[in-house]
């Protein structure tokens, strides 16, 4: 028996915001930077659109956004390792970028940014994904889970500061001004907390994909684990009849805004009911089930899973007391706003000057000697969870206790072998003049037979 009925796989999509600075000659266009960037995943892959040896997905998407989508991971950890190796995967390639550039004589440098607005106020997602049991009451399963979602920036926001019409503030989440709707199988044009798109990438007769498309890009691993594992304890809460179902929200898209841009963590929330709350108090009552949860040996927790639960605990009592010194290390929003704080005060700085929109953004340059965070974790400031040699093996070996496996071993062969093959989450083919394709439903499966004799044909 898996841990509360379902092992659980994870999956995170990241867009990168893409820019190039000139030295010397003209400002090139975002298509043209992302040329650049594709320039060898183009040559080996015949497409800007390739699935990759460690089992990720590799793609250039709308608005010259590159984005890198993990393989499926069953283990936090794996998760963790997964992201982090897409971070340096694309820094290599914006290198190599810079090389070619300058050997067209367009002098510069290529910049990558794991947020999620730019200064023209688009806005670039950061999406999860949770394999979930198939259910005809979906619907209002997606539903029962907004009031966490909208109220968990207080915990994993990235943090923003935000020019208003009041004045410069220090916002939560870059993410939330830019929801617009609660539950909606769109992702741009209503652009919902939740996208119910019916796709499973598994058994569809099983599984359906919760697809979380409302959180913040974090850099730091502890907020990335905080953010996914409390999500895993929540749905373990609402699969098994244990989530709170009368703590709907009178308005989800104006209660996400204004969450974000309290920073006491207790501006009036509106329930359906008439009950009215704040986020803090919402937060403490998950984060009372599912401490209950484990503690009941209802779920299989990991060391990471308490953790995160003693993060979350930290966090909340931080936002409380108006004291983030114990999560300034771990949390992105704390991280950040200390950073800007002791700035302001040593260069006698307005909170909403051009400097400090400078250092918000250069907090989330992924260039390991430029990045402001990556410069702050390397000194000991900000928490890592992962080792680098597991992260540089992750760039290249999928997971091993999933579907990537399969995925990722077919590829290196292939590769090695020189043959034509098409890849996508659930298919493996080989373009010979009689087409063989191994279909895998089954996300949990790392050995599969079938796919062994189609790599031994390569």
């Amino acid at each position: 028996m898996t841990r509360h009925g379902l092992q659980r796989i994870f999956g995170l999509e990241t867009e990168y915001g893409l820019t190039s600075l000139a030295r010397a000659q003209r400002q090139l266009h975002p298509d043209e930077v992302a040329r650049y960037l594709f320039q060898p995943v183009v040559a080996w892959g015949r497409s800007s659109n390739v699935f990759l040896p460690n089992g990720s997905r590799l793609y250039l998407d709308v608005g010259s956004h590159p984005e890198y989508a993990t393989a499926e991971c069953d283990q936090l950890i794996d998760l963790l390792n997964q992201d982090r190796a897409g971070e340096n995967i694309l820094n290599q390639m914006a290198s190599d970028a810079n090389v070619s550039m300058g050997q067209d004589g367009l002098e510069g440098e290529v910049y990558l940014f794991k947020n999620n607005t730019d200064s023209s106020g688009n806005s670039y997602g950061c999406h999860e994904n949770y394999l979930i049991r198939r259910r005809a009451d979906y619907a209002e399963h997606a539903e029962s889970v907004l009031p966490f979602l909208i109220t968990r920036q207080i915990l994993v926001g990235a943090g923003k500061v935000l020019n208003t019409t009041g004045g410069a503030i220090y916002a939560f989440s870059q993410r939330a001004d830019h929801m617009w709707d609660g539950v909606s199988s769109s992702t741009t044009r209503s652009r919902p907390i939740i996208n119910t798109r019916d796709e499973p990438h598994a058994d569809a007769e099983l599984y359906r994909r919760l697809h979380v498309i409302v959180g913040d890009s974090n850099m730091s691993e502890t907020t990335t684990l905080l953010k996914v594992a409390s999500m895993d304890l929540v749905l373990g809460l609402l699969e098994t009849g244990r989530l709170r179902r009368d703590l709907g929200l009178q308005n989800a898209v104006r209660t996400i805004r204004e969450v974000s841009h309290d920073g006491s963590g207790r501006i009036p929330i509106e329930l359906a009911s008439g009950v009215t709350t704040h986020a803090i108090a919402l937060q403490s009552d998950y984060l009372q089930a599912a401490q209950s949860f484990v503690q009941a040996g209802d779920i299989a927790a990991t060391e990471h899973h308490m953790y995160a639960l003693d993060l979350w605990q930290r966090a909340l009592d931080a936002v409380e007391s108006q004291d983030a010194s114990s999560i300034d290390r771990e949390i992105d929003w704390a991280i950040k706003k200390k950073l800007i704080d002791q700035y302001c005060e040593r260069h006698s700085v307005e909170f909403g000057s051009a400097e400090v929109a400078q250092l918000d953004l250069r907090y989330h340059d992924i260039n390991p000697t430029r990045g402001l965070f990556r410069i702050l974790e390397s000194g000991g400031h900000a928490v890592r969870i992962t080792r680098p040699t597991d992260v540089s093996q992750a760039q290249d070996i999928p997971p091993q206790t999933t579907r990537a496996r399969l995925r990722g071993e077919f590829i290196s062969a292939a590769r090695a072998a020189g043959r034509d093959v098409a890849v996508d989450w659930i298919h493996l083919k080989v373009n010979d003049s009689v087409p063989r394709t191994v279909l895998c439903k089954d996300p949990f499966l790392s050995i599969d037979e079938r796919v062994d004799d189609l790599i031994a044909s390569l």
